[in-house]
């Protein structure tokens, strides 16, 4: 083994026989420490024993380490051993630590990046979007329009939406609720509600938008908060009202709109704004609606076997029009028209939830069942006998009560009572049967 006090000199001067593979030249100031040449390179390298074991570390090239550092690592390394620590272990752990801070840092700047894109505000957005690929436009659009006015301008729109707090979206419902706003309160709620639900279901229900998994909802923070109750409706037209209202109505298309609508027993004016020609059979009659309220997943075939007065309006809106021309205006149109007629009018507030109420109360005092009513409006039909049981079509008993109501009709519009035909009770006609 050679062994010379290593100097800056002695280490360029060294050099490798050719027969040989490696040469190494040995400090004396530092005794572990030695410089060893190979093809084309020189490097300071460490070797001790620990447990009976060589240890043999490299401690860099010659180029980049200064004589007296290499000498002072070769000492550190000697320290180690002399405590019965490995170096070769100790290195280990530092590459494996600092691999796993590594890892640590990009997992936090992931989440950092998620937590920017996954806030409250693209919560509900989301939510919007997976309402309107289920092909309800019109509730997409009313629960995006609470949330532009009521969440995205809160200081909790940014927050990441799972550490939104139940305190929050009380606070964020209670300012709505606390400028009298009962109503507007109760839906926004309910629409909260129904976000994080849709979020926490997202990643076991294939029929919900596959971003809202991504959101990584495991609680809803909304259901704290308690439902808001609002007082149902309770307003409906008296005959002289009603009169008013028909006589106010020309002939526009918003306003035979508004004609139909009554005419057709006060269906749901989102319904109608959206029907096309080809809704319409001219042969028989039949208006055909899409109801898509509530659960249901596929938009439910709604038919109105119109009476003349209805057939009247749609024969000459429809023709000559293509199949898929709309026939009437837009939902908000209509909302527009009848708060222009109600202004006139003067007296109590009133909108097409409450002309629809009308059109079935003074169907009710007719005498028409509500069984034939629900039909008719297309509502609590919902249960298992009515969606699974009953596929009665109820065409002759809707007729009936359309033709009758338009008899109605005329003696509150012209104050002429016309005769009106009987209409077959669904009690009697079980018992008749």
């Amino acid at each position: 083994m050679q062994r010379e006090r290593l100097t800056s000199e002695r280490i360029r001067k060294l050099e490798l026989p050719s027969n040989i593979k490696q040469v190494f030249l040995w400090d004396t100031e530092a005794p572990r420490l030695a410089v060893r040449a190979t093809a084309g390179s020189k490097s300071f390298i460490f070797e001790s024993k620990l447990n009976r074991g060589t240890i043999r570390r490299t401690i860099g090239d010659v180029r980049a380490w200064v004589l007296e550092d290499a000498r002072n690592e070769a000492r550190r390394l000697q320290t180690l051993i002399d405590q019965g620590i490995d170096p070769r272990e100790l290195e280990r752990d530092k590459k494996e630590a600092k691999a796993a801070a590594k890892a640590a840092k990009f997992a936090a700047e992931q989440e950092a990046e998620r937590r920017k894109h996954f806030t409250l505000k693209a919560l509900c957005e989301a939510y919007c979007e997976n309402l309107k690929g289920k092909g309800k436009a019109k509730s997409a659009r009313d629960a995006l329009s609470a949330f532009n006015c009521h969440v995205f301008s809160t200081e909790h729109a940014e927050t990441t939406a799972g550490e939104v707090t139940p305190h929050q979206i009380a606070g964020i419902v209670r300012s709505v609720f606390e400028t009298g706003k009962e109503r507007t309160a109760g839906i926004l709620r309910n629409y909260l509600v129904a976000a994080y639900n849709a979020a926490r279901r997202a990643p076991f229900d294939p029929t919900i938008l596959s971003k809202l998994i991504d959101f990584q909802i495991t609680t809803n923070p909304a259901d704290p908060v308690p439902a808001i109750g609002v007082n149902r409706g309770e307003r409906t037209l008296t005959p002289e009202e009603l009169k008013e209202y028909m006589d106010a109505l020309g002939d526009t298309p918003v306003e035979q709109m508004l004609r139909l609508h009554i005419y057709a027993g006060g269906q749901r004016m989102i319904q109608i704004s959206r029907a096309k020609a080809s809704d319409y059979a001219t042969d028989t009659g039949t208006l055909r609606l899409w109801d898509s309220k509530g659960k249901r997943r596929t938009a439910r075939e709604h038919l109105i076997p119109l009476a003349a007065k209805g057939k009247a309006i749609l024969k000459a809106l429809s023709a000559g029009k293509a199949p898929d021309t709309k026939l009437f205006n837009s939902e908000r149109a209509a909302g527009d028209r009848i708060a222009e007629i109600r202004e006139k009018m003067g007296g109590p507030y009133f909108d097409t939830r409450d002309l629809r109420r009308t059109c079935e109360t003074m169907l009710a005092g007719m005498g028409i069942t509500k069984e034939t009513r629900a039909h008719l409006l297309s509502h609590g039909l919902g249960g298992v006998q009515d969606a699974v049981y009953d596929k009665h079509a109820y065409t002759k008993e809707k007729r009936s009560a359309l033709e009758a109501w338009e008899a109605k009709l005329a003696e509150i519009i012209e104050g002429k009572p016309e005769k009106r035909k009987n209409v077959t009770s669904i009690t009697k006609r079980k018992k008749a049967a």
